[in-house]
């Protein structure tokens, strides 16, 4: 059985506040340590049946880069979905609806640069 380890190391000031984010992974294109400034973590707990997460980022992580991430996150978290539903017509339907939330959060939010 082939395995990978994922590690992250987070720095944090006096006050507990993520200072800086690192991360690598053995099985990624490289295996140094790579910087980040947020994380999103989500795990499923089987036995609780509830997800476990962790959602940090770093004091200097951009107010605009922010919107950014979570605009994204929530585009990718539509995709992971319609691959896990195997083709379900009422999953694509759903995510449909996302997309259309995740279109107008980035027009109310200004996340997308205006096209010329």
């Amino acid at each position: 059985m082939k395995k990978a380890e994922i590690k992250l190391n987070v720095e944090l000031d006096d006050k507990n506040v993520p200072e800086v984010i690192r991360w690598s992974s053995s099985d990624g294109e490289t295996s140094d340590e790579m910087v980040s400034k947020a994380m999103f973590l989500a795990l499923w707990d089987a036995q609780y049946k509830n997800s476990l997460r962790i959602d940090l980022w770093t004091k200097d992580m951009p107010y605009d880069e922010m919107k950014r991430f979570f605009y994204e996150t929530v585009q990718t978290l539509g995709d992971s979905f319609l691959r896990a539903s195997g083709g379900d017509p009422m999953a694509e339907k759903v995510i449909a609806d996302l997309r259309d939330y995740c279109a107008h959060f980035a027009d109310k939010m200004e996340v997308l640069e205006q096209q010329s």
